[in-house]
């Protein structure tokens, strides 16, 4: 049997209730980590559709164990520092160390309008969700990394971080954003060992195994019809595919691992040529 590629390692991966987290999450565990799920695990003002649950981050966390993961699952909050560093303290408590990073938690509303038509509420929260709290996570969990003189960081940026999107002007903002602070962090933590770099899905089918919502939402957003919304995407995909959880998973974990351990800075684009055009 092969080895494990994560085997003895713990892994922190945030919007871990439900879609790409808990996809990122089951692949880790399946090779070998123990785990560390963050979730807000309850809807946000100003967020126009429901966000992962409490039952739907304990689900993430049983189905992991049952790879045979160590896991630690915890209701938090990217926006709240307190918050942040409780968790990561408590999977210290647990396992000692912290190998890995996956800066997975976002919202794609407030969104569907022009920039002019944003609120300065709406504004500041894609970009606390979206942004800020990739940078706490990492706050959090860098001088670990520091000191133990290795670890990987992978932050969940998108295509809008390469390219536009009409009336999606802050989440376009918050992942372009998202990218500078990696390319930043990168520098910064290259001669602690630390690797620091973006993964950029493209259209993300949303695979019901997983509960992912993120295309239906961002379809509704457009004011999309909701039957056709996929095949409205579709259009739009060079390789006629929408990208499915488990790619992103799978770059994820080569990011994450030994076998791209010369690689930081870098923007990993899962998109099926769409960012290519």
């Amino acid at each position: 049997m092969d080895r494990q590629s994560l085997a003895g390692r713990t892994a922190v991966i945030t919007g871990a209730a439900r879609g790409l987290g808990r996809e990122c999450a089951l692949r880790f565990a399946a090779e070998g980590a123990d785990l560390l799920l963050l979730d807000i695990a309850a809807d946000l003002d100003g967020v126009g559709y429901p966000l992962g649950t409490r039952a739907q981050l304990d689900h993430t966390a049983a189905l992991c164990e049952a790879h045979g993961s160590a896991v630690v699952a915890v209701a938090a909050d990217v926006r709240d520092p307190a918050g942040v560093t409780d968790a990561v303290g408590q999977a210290l408590a647990r396992f000692h160390g912290v190998d890995v990073l996956v800066n997975n938690a976002g919202i794609a509303t407030p969104s569907g309008v022009p920039l002019h038509e944003f609120g300065e509420e709406d504004w500041a929260l894609m970009l606390d969700v979206d942004l800020s709290g990739a940078w706490r996570m990492i706050k959090a969990v860098v001088p670990v990394m520091i000191e133990q003189r290795s670890g990987s960081i992978v932050n969940v940026s998108s295509t809008a971080g390469l390219v536009g999107y009409r009336h999606f002007a802050g989440y376009v903002a918050a992942k372009h954003g998202l990218i500078g602070l990696t390319r930043a962090a990168a520098l910064d933590y290259a001669p602690h060992r630390i690797r620091v770099n973006a993964l950029c899905p493209g259209s993300v089918r949303d695979n019901p195994l997983v509960e992912g919502r993120m295309l239906v939402e961002i379809a509704r957003s457009l004011e999309l019809p909701a039957a056709d919304h996929e095949e409205i995407f579709l259009r739009d995909q060079p390789m006629n595919a929408l990208i499915e959880s488990s790619d992103i998973a799978g770059a994820a974990l080569w990011l994450a691992g030994d076998d791209s351990r010369q690689v930081t800075g870098t923007v990993v684009t899962v998109d099926g040529g769409f960012s290519s055009r």
